[in-house]
């Protein structure tokens, strides 16, 4: 008779995930309450946490597949419900069916990236993301919160604004735009010392003004998408162009009078012409 084998899950990043999980339900409950800077704060926290638990789970050897759709569903709460609801209560509920329109494309945007992403795993190129990253847009609509709380905006008084940014955010998520990953960056090589000193310089930057910077970021980032996209459709196309213009050089050369060829065809219709 053989013993059939104990099935569970891994401890260490599913409790990190958990973590993700809570601080975005932590979002919904403050906002809830009008502690707008809480939530925007607790999404980014959730940032960190949904950056750790993967990464644990790749250095312990502990990825399951129950881990990868349990934090595919905790992306959901704290990148998708959590960033929505948290704009709605702060700068949507005066525009009326607009505002919760508004909200609910961000929370469809963020199921339908989040599902495509899920399909392609293994199959994308690991270098970039196909449309923004739930944890990026979320970041881009905290941040837009956490400005407005810092310097005293009422998001009330700038509905339309809130509601561009965050309906803007979601069709980033679903668009076909091309977004750097950094998975190629090497974080176990060696780096020149003056990279220590940069990362000491940013830190600082960020903790003068957290809000104002981390929007400011993000803001960024979210437009490279489209910038970068374009560039390489532009350079794609005059790779086109030149290749073209190189094959045909290579065929005339190929005929050993390509150009005579061309000069003997038109002196034979002008002597058609004349007869």
């Amino acid at each position: 008779m053989t013993e059939q084998k104990r099935r569970g899950i891994y401890l260490l990043p599913n409790i990190l995930t958990t973590a993700g999980l809570f601080s975005g339900f932590f979002a919904i409950v403050s906002s809830m309450n009008g502690r707008f800077e809480a939530a925007a704060v607790a999404i980014f926290v959730a940032m960190i946490f949904d950056g750790l638990d993967g990464r644990v789970a790749r250095m312990t050897n502990t990825q399951s597949e129950f881990g990868a759709e349990y934090d595919s569903m905790a992306d959901m709460v704290s990148f998708g419900v959590a960033p929505a609801i948290v704009a709605y209560n702060w700068g949507l509920t005066g525009l009326g069916k607009i505002g919760w329109l508004a909200a609910f494309i961000y929370v469809a945007a963020a199921a339908l990236r989040l599902a495509r992403f899920n399909t392609q795993i293994g199959v994308a190129d690991n270098r970039y993301f196909q449309g923004l990253a739930s944890p990026a847009a979320a970041a881009l609509v905290a941040g837009l919160i956490w400005v407005g709380v810092e310097y005293d905006i009422s998001g009330q008084d700038y509905g339309s604004i809130v509601a561009i940014i965050t309906g803007a955010s979601g069709l980033l998520m679903v668009s076909n735009f091309k977004y750097n990953s950094f998975k190629e960056v090497n974080f176990h090589g060696k780096v020149p010392f003056v990279a220590l000193l940069l990362i000491m310089l940013i830190f600082v930057v960020v903790a003068t003004e957290p809000a104002l910077v981390l929007f400011i970021a993000f803001a960024l980032y979210a437009l490279a998408g489209p910038i970068n996209t374009f560039r390489t459709v532009d350079k794609v196309r005059l790779e086109d162009v030149v290749g073209d213009a190189e094959e045909h050089d290579v065929n005339c050369d190929a005929d050993t009078n390509c150009a005579n060829k061309d000069t003997n065809g038109v002196n034979d219709v002008s002597k058609g012409e004349d007869k």
